[in-house]
């Protein structure tokens, strides 16, 4: 087998476990949902919480899987230019597989009649784990679920509001919409029992996102690589092309044998370090590579400088604002992006 047929190869079968872990994710998010969070008719965010809202709105005519994923198909439509065609593929991959999965066990577990766990409080703290474990599964083998992702992705590109900011608002939106189903009763009895499922939905959005942070091991930090190599141009290149990063190549000495070397410095999002290692793995197993959280990375790729600069007039020397920056050893270097 010749070098480029070993590389197809291996590349087909890491993208084949990828695309089955993605599958095998969102089923475990599809039977934590099902049968854990609905049955307790407990709203939750992202789009299945707005298909949980249809669900009970029809009365159940409307399943959660169509409007779920109605929805994505519609937002990935209108966000096809702003998050690209690769993230566009994967997400209708994942869009297709968590509808039928959702379909399946929704018929399943609520045509049982009661919740699986009676306990309201232990139920949900399941289904958050169950849903967080399947979405952190799905984002370590860079799959994507979509939702209101692409709805942070949109607003980010013409706002300051960062990502995880916007997922918030819109997830606690969706949440809180559930005080609005229909109910029988006075508005004041209304707000009496929607309280605490929105308390619950709340609950259940930050335990599942905990624990798909627990699972990919990020908290949304970047990571900076330094990778020792002799075949340093293949993994510069590799990196530039498929991981879509930028790599700073260091001339360097290697003390004990006093040779000449090439450093490469790549810095990513935690969640791509995985697409790294794989690229440096499959060029030079022998290669020395180290690993290290870092904060504060800014430029394209990454997040903005959010400082404002004053205006000064143009006869008028510039006065410090606050008395530590008069002294440049007490100013902090920022990472170039």
């Amino acid at each position: 087998m010749s070098a480029l047929q070993k590389y197809k190869y291996n590349n087909l079968l890491v993208n084949t476990k990828d695309y089955v872990m993605i599958a095998v994710g969102l089923m475990i998010y599809a039977v934590g949902f099902t049968a854990c969070i609905l049955p307790h008719k407990v709203v939750m965010g992202g789009l299945t919480g707005v298909g949980t809202l249809v669900y009970f709105a029809t009365d159940g005519a409307i399943s959660v899987a169509v409007t779920s994923y109605a929805c994505n198909l519609l937002l990935l439509a209108m966000a096809y230019k702003v998050v690209g065609r690769t993230f566009v593929l994967r997400t209708i991959y994942s869009a297709t597989v968590i509808a039928l999965s959702l379909g399946i066990f929704e018929n399943f577990f609520m045509g049982i009649g009661h919740p699986l766990i009676p306990d309201r409080v232990v139920s949900i703290v399941l289904g958050g784990i169950c849903c967080g474990i399947g979405v952190g599964t799905c984002f370590i083998h860079n799959g994507s679920t979509g939702g209101t992702d692409i709805v942070a992705a949109m607003v980010s590109k013409v706002s300051n509001v960062s990502i995880g900011r916007t997922i918030i608002y819109v997830d606690m939106t969706i949440v809180c919409c559930s005080i609005f189903l229909p109910f029988e009763g006075t508005w004041e009895q209304r707000i009496e029992t929607r309280i605490p499922t929105i308390v619950y939905g709340i609950m259940v959005s930050f335990i599942g996102s905990f624990m798909a942070d627990q699972i990919i091991n990020t908290n949304r930090q970047a990571t900076q690589f330094f990778i020792f190599s002799e075949k340093w141009k293949e993994i510069a290149d590799r990196i530039n092309n498929e991981a879509r990063r930028g790599v700073t190549v260091i001339d360097g000495m290697g003390w004990y044998f006093k040779h000449d070397m090439k450093i490469l410095m790549v810095c990513c999002r935690k969640i791509e370090s995985v697409t790294i290692f794989r690229i440096v793995k499959q060029i030079d197993e022998h290669a020395f590579v180290t690993q290290g959280a870092v904060n504060g990375v800014y430029g394209n790729g990454f997040d903005r400088m959010k400082i404002r600069i004053k205006t000064a007039h143009p006869d008028a020397h510039p006065q410090p604002e606050h008395p530590s920056e008069a002294h440049p050893e007490n100013q902090q270097n920022q990472l170039p992006g």
